[in-house]
């Protein structure tokens, strides 16, 4: 399965309180591109708010926030080099409809408009759960890993800045003995946010369903080589548009690790 495509979204590009300008030319170019390559069975999964990654915030202030597709923490307010978390991939609950999460670690895409990152998935077919795994390097097409995953495979995924335009991008499955490095370009990335993030892909018609996933806890989460609770995260609750919670995120323990719990799909 090919992952989500990156492409713009008229009306989703803009993270409440800040400016996030959703149209630019290059991007504009990427979009028609992927609209016409679009290949991914059973739903055409992209990232919303303009260039694939944003979430779709209202800030309830500096340590709070609600989004549509994102929940999980985001460091913000300085330049950020790295960022890397442990997770193990939850358990899909499927019934019939089609229904899409995925859990991962990145750079930018809270309050930018690039996007590096990795992580995992599972999504609902019918009644079938499928899981797998991927990067993403905006503007470039999402990848995913050809490599086997399943329910309770302990994941560490980290993305790395190395000056200029050059990024290490590290998805390990530790129980089940592979791993990716990746080594990646992207010129004029803003570095300037760092998350560990439970996602409810978008398509073109806005945020879809969120797949019942059993909690999922991530641990050992680092920004710039330091525990993610010493930059003062944003929690992000995901919320459908009724303002009803779609999963719970805990408070951080240890300042580096939290769970996040699944309530309802949309």
């Amino acid at each position: 399965m090919l992952r989500r495509w990156c492409i713009p979204l008229a009306g989703l590009g803009l993270v409440l309180g800040s400016v996030a300008a959703a149209g630019t030319a290059s991007a504009a170019s990427a979009a028609q591109h992927a609209a016409t390559h679009m290949i991914r069975p059973a739903a055409h999964l992209v990232r919303p708010a303009g260039h694939g990654t944003r979430p779709l915030v209202a800030h309830g202030g500096p340590a709070n926030a609600t989004s549509t597709n994102w929940s999980g923490y985001a460091a913000s307010g300085r330049t950020f080099t790295s960022v890397s978390a442990n997770w193990v991939e939850p358990t899909g609950t499927c019934s019939g409809s089609a229904k899409y999460s995925s859990f991962w670690v990145g750079l930018d895409g809270y309050n930018s408009s690039t996007v590096e990152q990795t992580g995992s998935e599972v999504d609902c077919r019918g009644s079938t759960p499928q899981y797998y795994s991927w990067y993403e390097m905006y503007p470039a097409y999402p990848v995913n890993f050809s490599n086997a995953v399943s329910p309770g495979d302990h994941f560490h995924g980290s993305v790395t800045f190395n000056g200029g335009s050059s990024y290490t991008l590290v998805l390990q499955d530790t129980t089940k003995g592979w791993s990716h490095t990746i080594s990646a370009s992207l010129s004029g990335a803003a570095n300037s946010s760092a998350e560990v993030i439970a996602e409810a892909p978008s398509s073109s018609s806005g945020v879809l369903p969120l797949a019942h996933f059993s909690p999922v806890t991530f641990s050992s989460a680092t920004v710039n080589g330091s525990a993610i609770g010493n930059f003062s995260p944003t929690q992000i609750i995901m919320v459908d548009n009724a303002g009803r919670a779609k999963d719970s995120v805990s408070s951080l323990t240890g300042g580096n690790s939290f769970t996040v719990t699944w309530l309802r799909s949309s």
